[in-house]
């Protein structure tokens, strides 16, 4: 938290941007040249009954959220009459309400508690595979295939396995559009989330009635799809007639306060992110978290098979968007880490200095390294493709698995090193596929720029420029998903004129990567061998 808010006014204008996502609730009071003045942070509970199931309360995070804008709030010392707007970003779970409107359960365990199922459960593959085989139209714009990931599978999961909560649902909400839901009592819903993750066709206003029926979901369509969005609006645009006064209260807000229709939290960070130097079209937002997200501004359409889109005005208004990324990233260094014999210890002294262990190998890396790029000499011979949740793009593969090569009986902390530099190559190295990817389709970037909690480090900053062959840039925000959130509120309060000037108003850049040229070879050579095991695990699979 930095000390902007000494300068605030008492009739100067804040925004707040809320995020919520998989392991956490977060609030940021941001001023007009989008310095964080204080945030908050509460941790939410995630339930995993089995390695594909993922669940989540809607009860808690609506706490969650309560909480952090009212301790956020407390800190900035801002009143709440100076609060132009809000915004929401979410992961793109799933939330089901009854009409009650109390939760439904999504559960085996029958948990009503238990309503959200979260964005990285896999139990629906069956249900995509089978939607896949299908092959309507409506899926050119997600690539060609559907995900796990997706809502209409997780749907289609519910009618078959527990069709009293699929009958009893009034809303299928994604979870953003919950939020502004329980904010401001409107059942909007935004063009970010029912284009992404819905097949809902924003550049033709309106759902595929024959999709739904052909995939077993009629009922949906003989709704005319009142359970999940009969108005449809862009990001940033006010719901209802704001706060209402239960939420207002609940927020220590004033009732009426503008709230904007929100976005999935990887786009609010490609909102924080990608405006930065003035030219959207030039810039993949990578955030890389938990998963990573790419998105890839375009003025026209491009169908990168594998690759999700394109989606009409889903990030940027007016803008097509392809979205890409990783299933496990900063998961998959995890993963990766917790296979070695040496993370035990090594977890120990990084408590011991109060940093997460990724962050304390870092910077051991760092320090046995003559620079960041030098540090992929560390790798050896250890060669990672870390696909632990499958292949998101641009392969579309959730039956992808991760390959790790050249390992020895080295159990030392040093070797730990090198699996974690190695690690942190396959996620460079599958992010280039990517690139490349788009690039043969015609959406070709310039720039990286990169935001997420993971990628904070300049180690990762720099390794990502190499492997990618990429300038990576960092924006000056330190919550660039916050602040995206916060554009949103910002637009809604009508203190900018749209997303573009808020945007331009926003972001400013603070760092940029250059690719060091001196290892290029190298990355090369270590990206064929990536390709080369990423084939073979697929042929091992088949």
């Amino acid at each position: 938290m930095n000390n902007s808010h000494a300068r605030l006014k008492d009739n100067d204008k804040v925004v707040i941007g809320i995020d919520v996502g998989t392991g956490s609730a977060r609030a940021g009071v941001f001023d007009m040249s989008g310095n964080m003045l204080a945030s908050a942070k509460r941790d939410i509970t995630l339930f995993r009954d089995n390695a594909n199931f993922a669940e989540q309360s809607s009860n808690e995070i609506w706490e969650a959220v309560c909480y952090c804008v009212k301790q956020a709030i407390a800190s900035s010392t801002v009143k709440p009459q100076q609060v132009a707007g809000i915004g929401f970003d979410a992961t793109c779970s799933l939330v089901v309400i009854g009409s009650d409107k109390h939760p439904i359960t999504v559960s085996p365990s029958n948990d009503p508690e238990r309503n959200i199922i979260v964005w990285m459960d896999h139990r629906a593959t069956e249900q995509a595979e089978r939607i896949n085989q299908l092959k309507h139209p409506v899926l050119n714009y997600v690539g060609g295939k559907i995900s796990p990931e997706m809502e209409t599978p997780k749907i289609l999961w519910l009618k078959e396995n527990l069709r009293q909560s699929y009958d009893n649902a009034w809303q299928f909400f994604d979870l953003a559009d919950f939020l502004t839901w329980k904010s401001t009592s409107s059942l909007a819903r935004s063009t970010c989330t029912v284009t992404c993750k819905w097949t809902y066709l924003a550049h033709e206003k309106r759902w595929d009635a024959g999709y739904f029926q052909q995939i077993g979901l009629s009922e949906l369509a003989d709704e005319n799809f009142a359970r999940i969005g009969q108005l449809i609006v862009e990001p940033g645009t006010p719901c209802g007639e704001g706060l209402t006064e239960t939420a207002a209260q609940q927020m220590g807000l004033l009732a009426g306060t503008p709230v904007a229709a929100g976005m999935i939290d990887a786009h609010a960070g490609g909102i924080g992110t990608v405006g930065v130097n003035g030219d959207a079209t030039a810039n993949m937002a990578y955030v890389f978290g938990t998963s990573s997200c790419t998105m890839t501004t375009t003025k026209e359409p491009v169908f990168i098979p594998g690759v999700w889109g394109p989606y009409f005005s889903a990030m940027v208004p007016g803008m097509w968007l392809n979205e890409g990324g990783q299933s496990a990233a900063g998961a998959a260094i995890d993963q990766l880490l917790s296979l070695h014999p040496a993370s035990v210890q090594a977890k120990l002294t990084a408590k011991e200095q109060g940093k997460p262990l990724p962050v304390m190998l870092a910077d051991l890396v760092l320090e046995k390294s003559s620079s960041p790029s030098q540090s992929v000499e560390l790798a050896e011979k250890i060669h990672v493709v870390p696909e632990f949740l499958g292949n998101r793009a641009p392969f579309a593969d959730p039956h992808a698995r991760a390959v790790i090569a050249g390992l020895t009986m080295d159990n030392s902390m040093e070797n730990l090193l090198s699996f974690y530099v190695a690690g942190l190559c396959g996620i460079g190295y599958g992010l280039r596929q990517i690139i490349e990817a788009q690039a043969k389709s015609g959406a070709a970037i310039e720039n990286i720029v990169v935001s997420g909690g993971a990628g904070q480090h300049p180690l990762i900053r720099q390794l990502l420029a190499d492997a990618c062959g990429v300038p990576v840039i960092s924006t000056q925000a330190s919550e660039p998903v916050l602040l995206g959130s916060a554009i949103l509120g910002a637009v809604a309060g009508k203190v900018c004129e749209d997303v573009s000037q808020a945007m331009d108003q926003f972001s400013a850049i603070d760092l940029t990567y250059q690719t060091n040229e001196a290892y290029k070879n190298r990355h090369d050579t270590r990206f064929a061998s990536f390709l080369h095991l990423q084939q073979c695990a697929r042929e091992l699979k088949g």
